[in-house]
């Protein structure tokens, strides 16, 4: 008997199993994941910073990675979306994750002696009696001491790998405590060469806030993730039938970031008309934009619409400006994600070709007044 929709459970399963079937996938970030596997292949030294604008990428290049990795490699992966951070003992407990009904010998041995492929953990694998024990009993020192102790067994074994994402989180957390924790991954890295250490952002104000407050210079190197370029957006629409006209559309107006080309790919699958749906991203975002200066008019933010319109205005004909010092401005548009920031190249460009256009929109509109 059919379901008062339409489709029984079995016609709604057989469709919801096509569309699985048709998922974007992965594409070519070789460059990247070259440079990464030559930093693994040779024992650790540095914090590595993978960093670059909002959505080019970078948390699915990690991951694709570490499924990749060969079976003498342990992946810890702690993602910080989502997670209250507001004090030094909130992070540190965010790197470990309980593993119920086992014993730290049964987690260790998992860890050091399985051998059929990489292992990857969310968190760091521990027992809920020793959390428990580091953080009611002893001092953030004996943490440190005990992941030292960690990392050194596995070392007998397998190559560690601790990957933190979306490190901004932590960035309201007080200077003395962020340089206690970057002065042990240091110690992970520089001294002890026991693991790893990637950290992942987008917030590359944050990058260089740490790079000058917790002194890492020659103790850091830094891996800049971007939008694809124009032969890896064309060969990535190319999978997906988009045709020549469709295919140069699409880099006119997105350029080549990932989340948006997935998104028109998936409309492209659908059967919707590629020219309307980036026209409809464009319209969203320049109406995004213009909502500032209603924040403005409406006093919830305090910048002058002028000096917003100024820093618009350095983007009328230049997609990518050199910059000599930071102002307030600029600092807003970065957190509000519609400018990034590069402070190892001290420069300054839309987040996307998207932003880029919907800039210019807005600067139309204020001519038209």
């Amino acid at each position: 008997m059919a379901e008062r929709g339409g489709l029984r459970n079995f016609e709604k399963k057989e469709i919801f199993e096509k569309k699985e079937r048709r998922r974007t996938c992965f594409h070519d970030r070789e460059r990247e994941i070259e440079e990464i596997m030559n930093i693994l292949n040779t024992e650790p030294t540095l914090i590595t910073f993978i960093y670059g604008p909002i959505n080019s990428g970078k948390t699915e290049l990690i991951d694709h990675l570490a499924e990749q990795l060969p079976e003498n490699y342990v992946v810890f992966n702690v993602n910080l979306r989502g997670k209250f951070i507001s004090d030094y003992r909130d992070f540190v407990r965010a790197l470990f994750k309980i593993e119920r009904e086992k014993t730290y010998k049964d987690i260790i041995r998992k860890i050091s002696e399985v051998s059929v492929k990489a292992l990857k953990f969310v968190g760091i694998p521990v027992t809920e009696d020793i959390l428990n024990l580091l953080f009611k009993e002893r001092t953030y020192e004996d943490v440190f001491e005990f992941l030292e102790d960690y990392f050194m067994k596995i070392g007998e074994n397998k190559n560690s790998v601790l990957i933190l994402d979306e490190l901004q989180v932590i960035k309201d957390v007080k200077v003395d405590e962020l340089l206690k924790l970057f002065n042990f991954f240091i110690r992970l890295t520089k001294e002890l060469h026991l693991c790893h250490v990637f950290a992942i952002t987008s917030d590359s104000l944050f990058v260089e806030r740490i790079y000058r407050e917790a002194m890492l210079q020659g103790r850091c190197r830094y891996l800049f993730v971007d939008d694809f370029d124009y032969e890896t957006a064309m060969a990535f629409l190319n999978k997906y039938n988009f045709g020549e006209k469709e295919r140069e559309m699409v880099w006119e107006y997105v350029g080549g970031k990932p989340v948006y080309l997935v998104e028109l790919a998936n409309a492209k699958m659908n059967g919707k008309d590629i020219e309307e749906e980036v026209k409809k991203l464009l319209k969203i975002r320049t109406n995004q934009i213009l909502s500032i200066f209603d924040e403005i008019s409406l006093r919830k933010v305090k910048y002058s619409e002028e000096a917003i319109m100024e820093e618009f205005r350095k983007f009328e004909r230049e997609e990518i400006i050199q910059y000599d010092r930071m102002n307030k401005e600029k600092i807003f548009l970065v957190e509000r994600n519609i400018l990034f920031i590069d402070p190892t190249q001290r420069t300054v460009k839309p987040q996307s070709k998207l932003d880029l256009l919907a800039i210019r929109n807005v600067l139309k509109c204020e001519r038209k007044k």
